[in-house]
């Protein structure tokens, strides 16, 4: 008489279960953007479904640091917004920066909002999501670029650069940069997308392949134009410090200080830009859907934190914005402030 399994007609011996990993869901699943994991009750392939209830812990990082870099940018552009002063061209674009990053923080949120907390699931709506992914981490990088080149044409055209920048032209271009990185975010809605055919799916579902490579690829270009602009920045920089230190005397040791404050400022810029994107557009760039989605998580979380450090780096380090936020605060300028006003070989 048979006993066990065998006497309830299960295979014998068992077979092997696919390997799952820990709060990722199935490994082979095509991730979406920027999560991987399967929302609960939504199906997996092979007709399973995920576990209700389950919520990935990479997903709420994501959702905790969009959180984050929405709250962040939201004070930077409360500053401009609220600081008359702050209405030169080079303030429009740090604010054309933090509403970008301010949109990718809300789209984090929205993402995971869409993939746990929306029943029915909607393809509309994750569709909605990615593109306004897609679209705010597009305009991020552009006014990254457009804010290396403006550096640059304050430096190269530095006696005739503030008559001949006016606030209109740069409205304009602003305006053109975001027009161009709305019909990205427009693409995945407009049928550039692998819902209907998951062997099309990137490791950003539902970015299809094609779409992510085109996009990986204008990213390492992006960032190979502002690296070759920010080398061309430090020469002129380091050039006009050399005429002024002659022109006023300094001693060598007054020159050596400002070269190497623009050289750190440069490779804070490049290096953090690189260390958390370069990395994923490379990964986007080869893989694909059959990749661990933790490979993913733990590329995609880097990437989405550098809109976290961007207003750092370009906002809160400057004078006039940390000028405005401590009369916001605190109502008084601290005495130990230096108003000292930028100069060329201030990179």
């Amino acid at each position: 008489m048979l006993h066990g399994p065998a006497a309830m007609g299960e295979p014998w011996p068992p077979q092997p279960q696919q390997q799952r990993l820990p709060g990722l869901g199935n490994a082979s699943e095509p991730p979406a953007w920027p999560s991987a994991a399967a929302g609960p009750g939504t199906a997996a392939p092979g007709g399973g479904t995920a576990a209700a209830g389950s919520v990935s812990p990479w997903d709420i990082a994501l959702c905790a640091t969009g959180t984050a870099v929405a709250g962040e940018n939201a004070l930077v552009l409360a500053v401009l917004f609220y600081t008359p002063s702050l209405r030169a061209p080079m303030f429009l674009l740090i604010g054309s920066l933090a509403l970008a990053d301010l949109l990718a923080g809300l789209g984090l949120v929205a993402n995971f909002a869409v993939r746990y907390l929306l029943r029915p699931p909607s393809e509309a709506a994750e569709l909605a999501a990615a593109g306004l992914l897609l679209a705010a981490f597009s305009a991020s990088v552009c006014s990254l670029l457009a804010i290396t080149v403006d550096r640059y044409l304050s430096l190269y055209n530095a006696l005739t650069y503030h008559s001949e920048r006016t606030l209109g032209f740069t409205c304009a271009m602003v305006l053109l940069m975001w027009l161009l990185c709305l019909g990205v975010g427009l693409l995945p809605l407009l049928g550039w997308n692998c819902l209907r055919d998951q062997s099309a799916c990137s490791i950003l579902r539902p970015v299809t392949k094609d779409n992510a490579a085109v996009l990986a690829v204008t990213f390492l270009l992006l960032f190979a134009l502002m690296m070759q602009l920010y080398l061309q920045i430090c020469k002129i920089a380091f050039r006009h410090a050399q005429q002024i230190a002659v022109q006023h005397q300094f001693i060598a040791t007054a020159q050596a200080t400002s070269t190497r404050k623009g050289l750190s400022t440069l490779s804070l810029i490049l290096g953090t830009f690189a260390l958390c994107w370069i990395p994923f557009a490379i990964y986007s760039l080869v893989a694909d859907s059959s990749y661990p989605a933790v490979y993913t998580y733990s590329l995609a979380l880097p990437a989405t934190c550098n809109s976290l450090i961007n207003p750092i780096i370009y906002a809160f380090r400057n004078p006039d914005i940390q000028k405005s936020l401590w009369l916001a605060c605190c109502g008084c300028i601290p005495s130990t402030f230096s108003s000292r006003p930028r100069t060329s070989s201030d990179v």
